[in-house]
């Protein structure tokens, strides 16, 4: 592990000891922090101390200073701030606006431009799919199809990211995704449902002997979601459907949640493990548009910090 270059942090009001657990945190935070002083905008406060991977509010809020363009600005705008648009999804005010590790922000960057771009979304993730994508036809984003509704899970889950497409037989198809960047999966466990084993039996892709693993940190969340997929499969009669988990590829607790996941399946023909880097590299592959490169040096040059 390297040494946390504990001035260097310092200097971009970095410096986390607890807060960042593993390596690629403390890295991530101190890539953002850097970002945002290259950008020329203000750190913010949090709990009364200036951190330099937030920005300051109310203007994170009004100026939208988070996201990499104007059409992903208009985006947010049209997801977020419309109070008809965002009714029912749990969008975290104020990280969405202010800090630069949270995902939700990311989800954006990422998408945002796709929404507006769906032969680019079409190309770019058919080659991360070898082809099971076959024509994007929307993209929403903290989407469920039901909370709360014991139909699907009977919890509050939702997707980061909601791809629907169409299969190559014309057939329709979605993939649900989870976003992480800085975050790890230690979230509390929640309670179990009778529902999800009900779900996991009509799945029949769980190896029986992991079912009490699946149930417990770090691997329920990404139970609970790629549960949810599932259930809206069956449900709502999609041809297809899979859950992708997309995180960076440095970020090792997000990497031993995904090998670990893969050994309590019997198939992963639901399950996706999606690197940052490999989307990244198939959006530039299919696209020369500046924002691509924007949200690599953002979020993936880790080689501006040596």
């Amino acid at each position: 592990m390297t040494t946390r270059p504990e001035e260097l942090l310092r200097h971009y009001h970095a410096w986390e000891r607890n807060t960042d657990k593993i390596e690629f945190q403390w890295r991530a935070r101190l890539l953002q922090s850097m970002w945002r002083t290259e950008q020329g905008l203000e750190a913010g406060e949090y709990r009364g101390k200036t951190r330099g991977a937030r920005l300051l509010m109310p203007d994170a809020q009004t100026s939208l200073a988070n996201y990499l363009t104007p059409t992903i600005r208009q985006v947010v705008r049209e997801e977020v701030e419309d109070p008809v648009r965002s009714k029912g999804k749990l969008y975290g005010r104020p990280r969405i606006y202010d800090n630069l590790l949270s995902s939700q922000p990311l989800c954006f960057n990422l998408f945002g431009e796709l929404t507006r771009d769906l032969d680019l979304a079409t190309r770019a993730l058919s080659d991360m799919t070898d082809g099971r994508i076959h024509r994007v036809t929307a993209i929403d984003f903290e989407y469920s199809p039901g909370r709360g509704d014991d139909r699907y899970t009977g919890d509050r889950s939702a997707f980061d990211v909601y791809v629907r497409y169409k299969t190559t037989t014309g057939g329709a198809g979605f993939v649900g995704i989870e976003v992480k960047y800085h975050e790890g999966l230690d979230d509390p466990v929640a309670d179990h449902r009778e529902r999800y084993d009900e779900v996991a039996a009509e799945m029949g892709c769980f190896l029986p002997e992991h079912t009490q693993r699946l149930q417990q940190k770090p691997l329920q969340q990404v139970w609970r979601d790629h549960l949810l997929v599932g259930a809206h499969r069956l449900v709502d009669e999609f041809e297809d459907g899979f859950f992708a988990f997309l995180y960076p590829e440095g970020n090792a607790a997000c990497a031993s949640a995904v090998d670990q996941y893969n050994a309590c399946l019997s198939s992963q023909d639901t399950f996706q493990g999606w690197t940052l880097e490999r989307l990244v590299t198939c959006l530039s592959s299919r696209s020369s548009d500046s924002w691509v490169q924007a949200g690599h040096d953002r979020y993936l040059d880790f080689s501006r910090l040596s």
